[in-house]
C-alpha cells in the first residue's frame, strides 16, 4: 500500500474515536525498518483500546496488512505495527514520559490541511452573477392627499377641544372694557394674620353699661362702709 494512503487512512481512524494530538513523522532518513511514526494520545485505556481497533480495522478494510499489537492488555500504551509505519497510542502521563517526539520527530508531517475539505469562499459559493439584491437608498415617493384624507384630518382637528384665547391687558383698553383688578389692602383694613387671635373694639353701649355697673358697685360700696 502507498504510504501516503496509509498515513491518511491511520489519521481518519484516529480521528474518529476522537485521538487527540495526532503527530505523523517522516522516518526515511532516520531508519529503514519503517518510514512513518504516528503518537497520539488516548485519555483512558478504554479509549486508548479503542484508537488500536479503529486503525486495525480501518487499515483491513482498504487491504493493508497488519504485522502486530502490542500492549493492548494494559492499554497505557498500544503498539500498532503497519509494517511501513507504526503506531503509538499512550495516555498522556506515558507519553510525556518517553517523548517518543524528540526521538522520531526529526520531519513531521502535517495532515490537517490536506484532510481537510477547504471551506468554500464568499467568490466560489455561487455564480458571480447571482448577487444579493442591495437595498435602495432612494427617498420614499411622496404620497398623493386625496379629498377622503382632506376629510378625515378636517373630522379630527374638528374633535380637539379648543383653548380660549388669552385677552391681553392693552387688548381689553382698547376694546373699551376695563380689567378686573384685585383690590388692594389699605391702612383701614385690618390684617388678620393666619393662626391668631384677633381684638375686637368694644362698642358705646358695651362702654356705657360697663359704666353704669362699676358706678352701682361703688354706691353700694359706701353703703355697706356707712
Amino acid at each position: 500500500m502507498d504510504i501516503k494512503k496509509l498515513q491518511t487512512l491511520v489519521f481518519d481512524a484516529l480521528e474518529d474515536v476522537k485521538g487527540q494530538d495526532i503527530q505523523i513523522f517522516d522516518t526515511t532518513e532516520i531508519t529503514s525498518l519503517f518510514d512513518r511514526v504516528c503518537v497520539v494520545s488516548g485519555t483512558s485505556n478504554r479509549q486508548t483500546k479503542a484508537l488500536a481497533a479503529s486503525v486495525r480495522d480501518k487499515v483491513k478494510e482498504n487491504g493493508g496488512d497488519i504485522v502486530g499489537m502490542e500492549g493492548e492488555a494494559t492499554g497505557e500504551w498500544v503498539l500498532v505495527d503497519l509494517g511501513d509505519m507504526v503506531v503509538h497510542i499512550m495516555q498522556p502521563a506515558i507519553r510525556a514520559y518517553y517523548r517518543l517526539e524528540e526521538i522520531w520527530g526529526g520531519k513531521e508531517v502535517k495532515m490537517g490541511a490536506a484532510k481537510r475539505a477547504p471551506r468554500a469562499s464568499k467568490m466560489t459559493a455561487g455564480p458571480l452573477d447571482e448577487e444579493k439584491p442591495k437595498r435602495s437608498r432612494s427617498k420614499a415617493a411622496p404620497v398623493e392627499v386625496t379629498p377622503d384624507m382632506m376629510a378625515i384630518q378636517t373630522t379630527v382637528e374638528d374633535e380637539k377641544p379648543k383653548r380660549k384665547p388669552r385677552v391681553s391687558k392693552v387688548a381689553a383698553e382698547l376694546a373699551g372694557e376695563k380689567p378686573v383688578r384685585k383690590p388692594r389692602a389699605t391702612s383701614a383694613t385690618p390684617k388678620i394674620p393666619s393662626g391668631g387671635r384677633v381684638k375686637v373694639a368694644a362698642t358705646k353701649t358695651a362702654t356705657a353699661s360697663s359704666k353704669e355697673a362699676a358706678a352701682k358697685k361703688a354706691t353700694t360700696r359706701r353703703k355697706t362702709a356707712e
